[in-house]
């Protein structure tokens, strides 16, 4: 073969061949080895009971309150290539990756956060609830809360993936979809590894930023942001600035923004004829907005995220993400927020990674 090793795919390499193998792993074949699939027994009350093995036996697994189901368990090196997942979508869920037998994640966050939802409410029926659409080249949530992830992750030595059910035990097991779409295949000295991580803080402290991210040390690139909003105060909430401290920077950041809505790919408080204009793209979004209700339903809540794929933000060491919370106040000044934000940030960087502060509690992740 001619070197190509299937990785890197987009519509302008398509048609090249690689010595790269497909494999998947789903309910239906655990494992995802070759010829694996579709060998579930139909159980006596399965709706293939009287079709048998083949029809649709596993097409999903059972979490159960207070454990961690291991959903993928690969021999590298390789890459995953996409993940989707359904059923129960609520921050009882943690999404985690492992990278080569790391003791502590590289990825680790409330499922529905990984996939820019953050505002879920905990509802545990798939079919029922609102639904929110997120239509970008990285990450899409379609019809019905289905979870897509494009994000490629080349590695070695080997890639678990596990999520744990935090529901209190005693209650009811949640249905769990998944299919993890991975090739195996050489990858390059030069590949980094995925990292993903979740954070909230609520309220924010008045005139501390925000911190998305911090702690990374090594070499590597920042590729994305999505971020939950809950706003406290009236008026304009977005005047707040994003920082990347690089390698170094001290007191002043290396990259800073204008203002939060710019960050997103917005302008101007995303106003349109009185009201926040949602909008989801390739790259940028602002893809939910909670309204008051005028009763029970008192703040406005927004969702948004930034995909740095064509402007990764690179670092040699070491790098430090914050965002300011700013309003108005009378007199034209500024009004420092004291908001509940959330957030994910997604880099790649070299292993070791040092390991993430400790995932806030099932009380903490609450939405209420």
């Amino acid at each position: 073969m001619n070197g190509f090793n299937g990785l890197g795919m987009h519509p302008g390499n398509l048609w090249r061949l690689s010595d790269a193998r497909t494999r998947s792993i789903s309910a239906e074949n655990p494992t995802g080895e070759k010829g694996g699939g579709a060998r579930s027994e139909a159980h006596p009350n399965s709706p293939a009971r009287e079709l048998g093995k083949g029809w649709k036996c596993s097409p999903c697994v059972m979490a159960e309150p207070g454990t961690t189901l291991t959903i993928a368990d690969i021999e590298g090196p390789g890459a995953i290539q996409s993940m989707w997942f359904a059923g129960y979508v609520g921050r009882d869920f943690i999404l985690r990756i492992y990278w080569d037998d790391q003791e502590t994640p590289s990825v680790e966050t409330p499922l529905p956060d990984f996939f820019g939802l953050p505002w879920v409410t905990g509802d545990m029926f798939a079919t029922k609830g609102p639904y929110v659409h997120l239509n970008s080249l990285m990450v899409a949530v379609n019809p019905n809360k289905a979870l897509n992830c494009f994000w490629e992750m080349p590695f070695r030595g080997r890639c678990r993936i596990t999520i744990e059910n935090r529901m209190p035990v005693g209650s009811a097991s949640q249905m769990c979809f998944y299919q993890i779409n991975y090739t195996l295949t050489d990858v390059p000295d030069d590949a980094a590894y995925f990292h993903a991580q979740y954070r909230r803080t609520n309220p924010v402290p008045c005139k501390v930023p925000y911190t998305i991210l911090d702690g990374v040390r090594g070499r590597g690139q920042y590729v994305g942001t999505s971020m939950g909003w809950g706003i406290n105060n009236s008026g304009w909430w977005g005047e707040g600035e994003i920082k990347f401290y690089l390698d170094g920077d001290g007191e002043y950041p290396t990259i800073c923004g204008t203002g939060t809505e710019d960050y997103f790919g917005g302008a101007f408080n995303w106003e349109v004829d009185g009201s926040y204009r949602e909008y989801s793209t390739a790259y940028a979004g602002m893809h939910q907005v909670l309204r008051p209700d005028g009763l029970y339903q008192s703040q406005h809540r927004h969702a948004m995220y930034r995909w740095h794929v064509v402007d990764p933000i690179r670092f040699e060491s070491d790098l430090t993400v914050t965002i300011q919370a700013l309003g108005w106040r009378g007199e034209g000044r500024y009004y420092p927020g004291q908001h509940d934000i959330c957030s994910v940030a997604y880099w790649y960087q070299t292993l070791p990674a040092a390991p993430f502060p400790p995932l806030p509690g099932r009380d903490e992740l609450e939405v209420v």
